[in-house]
C-alpha cells in the first residue's frame, strides 16, 4: 500500500507542471479571446497621427479593447463605404459625412441609432450640431458630432497696413476696402469662379446675411421658394463682387485662387475656417487676418454661414456594438473633443470645449448668429441637388449669361421635381 501511495504521489508531482502550463495556456487564450478588436474608418488620411493618439488614450482606459484606424482617400470614401456596407465588411465605427452624404447609409438601416442612453455624451451637444447626423426620414440621431465649419473672409494684414485700411465693420466699408486695393493695383479678392463648390461657398458666405435664418426656415418648410426676393438679392450681392476678382477669374480654380492669396498677390480670400491652418503651413510669413462677413449697418447683427462637417457613427451589424458605443462615447467626451480642436484646429460643438486657436475664437463669438449653409443642410438629399443647381446657375450669373432671377427660377424648378413642400 505504501508503494502504491508513493507511486500516485510521484505521478502527481510529475504531472503538476503540465497541468499548471495547460491552465496558464488556457487563461492566456481566454484573455486573448476576451480582447475585442474594433475597426474605425474615416476619410481623414491627413489626421492619422492625431487619431492614433486618441486611440492610445482610449486603449489605456479600456485595455480589453483595441482600435484600428482605417483611413481612405477623401474622393473615394463614400464609394468605399457604400461597397463595404453592401458587402458586410464595413468598420465597427464609421466617420460619417454630414446631412445628405450620411443619409444614404442611415435610410437603408446600416447605422445604429444613438441616444443619450447608449451614448451619454450626446447630452453635450445642442440640436443644431446634432442635425448633421440626424436623419430627415426618422428624426433619429446616428452620429456624435465631429466638427463644424464656418465661412469667413481672410485678408492680408500687411497689405491693409500699407494702405492704411482697417477691418470693415459694414458691407460698404468692405467694398471701399476692395476699391482701395484695386486703385493701388492689387487684386482685391483672389477667388476665381471655375470651381463650382467654391462658388456655392461665396453664396453662403455673402448671402447668409442677406436672406438670414427666416428665409432658411421658410424655404425648407415650403412657406416660400427660391424665387423669393431675399434669395434673389443674395445672388445680386455675390455678383457685385466680380469687378474685384482676378483678371480671367472664370478660369481660375480652387488651388490657383489659394496660391494667389498665399503668395501675397491678392488682398482677400473668401472661403472657410478650414483654410487658416493650410495657408499658414504654406507661407509662415503670411500675416493672416480674418473677419466675418460684415453687416449692412455698423453695430448690426452679424450672420455667419455654418454647417456640421461630419460625425462618428456605429455599424448596426457590428458584432461588438457595446464596445463600439463605448468608443463613440469616448469620442464625445470633453477631453477628446478639446484634444481634437487643439490638434486639428477644428471647431467642435461640445458645450464645454474652449477653442485655443485665434481663428477659431473669431467664429466662436457668441454674438454671431448662425445661419445653416443652405443647400448642404436643406437640399442635398435627392437629385438634382440644390447645390448642383446653384453651382451651375451661379457660373452662368458670373459669366453674364443669366440673371439672378433666372438662376433662382432654375433652382426652384429643379428642386420642385422631388421636394414635397414645393408640390402643394
Amino acid at each position: 500500500m505504501k508503494k502504491k501511495g508513493l507511486l500516485v504521489l510521484l505521478i502527481l508531482v510529475v504531472s503538476l507542471p503540465s497541468i499548471v502550463f495547460a491552465s496558464g495556456a488556457e487563461e492566456t487564450k481566454s484573455m486573448k479571446e476576451d480582447k475585442v478588436e474594433l475597426t474605425f474608418s474615416s476619410w481623414r488620411t491627413e489626421d492619422v497621427d492625431v487619431y492614433e493618439e486618441v486611440i492610445s488614450m482610449f486603449e489605456e482606459k479600456y485595455p480589453n479593447i483595441s482600435v484600428t484606424y482605417r483611413p481612405y482617400k477623401t474622393e473615394e470614401y463614400q464609394t468605399v463605404l457604400a461597397a463595404n456596407f453592401k458587402g458586410g465588411t464595413a468598420a465597427d465605427v464609421i466617420h460619417l459625412r454630414a446631412y445628405g452624404n450620411f443619409e444614404q447609409f442611415a435610410k437603408p438601416g446600416y447605422l445604429l441609432p444613438l441616444t443619450e442612453e447608449n451614448v451619454p455624451g450626446l447630452a453635450n451637444f445642442d440640436s443644431t450640431s446634432l442635425a448633421g447626423g440626424t436623419s430627415i426620414y426618422d428624426n433619429k440621431v446616428y452620429g456624435v458630432p465631429y466638427a463644424s465649419q464656418s465661412l469667413v473672409i481672410y485678408y492680408n494684414k500687411d497689405i491693409y497696413k500699407d494702405l492704411g485700411l482697417s477691418e470693415p465693420e459694414t458691407w460698404n466699408e468692405y467694398i471701399n476696402n476692395l476699391k482701395a486695393l484695386k486703385a493701388a493695383g492689387i487684386t482685391p479678392i483672389s477667388n476665381g469662379t471655375y470651381t463650382g463648390w467654391m462658388d456655392e461657398v461665396l453664396v453662403g458666405l455673402v448671402g447668409s446675411g442677406v436672406y438670414k435664418n427666416a428665409f432658411f426656415d421658410e424655404v425648407t418648410s415650403g412657406e416660400t421658394d427660391f424665387t423669393d426676393p431675399r434669395y434673389v438679392a443674395a445672388l445680386d450681392r455675390v455678383n457685385s463682387l466680380t469687378p474685384y476678382f482676378p483678371e480671367g477669374f472664370e478660369s481660375i480654380d480652387y488651388v490657383a485662387q489659394q496660391m494667389l492669396f498665399i503668395n501675397g498677390m491678392a488682398g482677400h480670400f473668401m472661403g472657410g475656417i478650414w483654410e487658416a491652418s493650410y495657408f499658414l503651413s504654406q507661407n509662415e510669413d503670411l500675416n493672416l487676418g480674418m473677419f466675418v462677413c460684415p453687416p449692412d449697418e455698423k453695430g448690426g447683427d452679424r450672420y455667419i454661414a455654418f454647417y456640421m462637417d461630419g460625425s462618428y457613427g456605429v455599424n448596426k451589424t457590428s458584432t461588438h456594438q457595446e464596445e463600439a458605443l463605448e468608443f463613440v462615447n469616448f469620442l464625445a467626451s470633453k477631453d477628446v473633443q478639446q484634444f481634437l480642436s487643439d490638434k486639428l484646429g477644428v471647431k467642435t460643438e461640445h458645450k464645454d470645449v474652449v477653442p485655443q486657436n485665434s481663428y477659431l475664437k473669431v467664429v466662436s463669438d457668441p454674438s454671431l448668429i448662425k445661419v445653416p449653409y443652405l443647400m448642404l443642410v436643406g437640399f442635398r438629399y435627392e437629385q438634382p441637388t440644390g447645390s448642383s443647381l446653384l453651382q451651375t446657375g451661379i457660373q452662368g450669373l458670373f459669366s453674364g449669361d443669366m440673371s439672378s432671377e433666372e438662376v433662382c427660377a432654375d433652382i426652384q424648378k429643379g428642386v420642385a421635381t422631388y421636394y414635397k413642400p414645393f408640390q402643394k
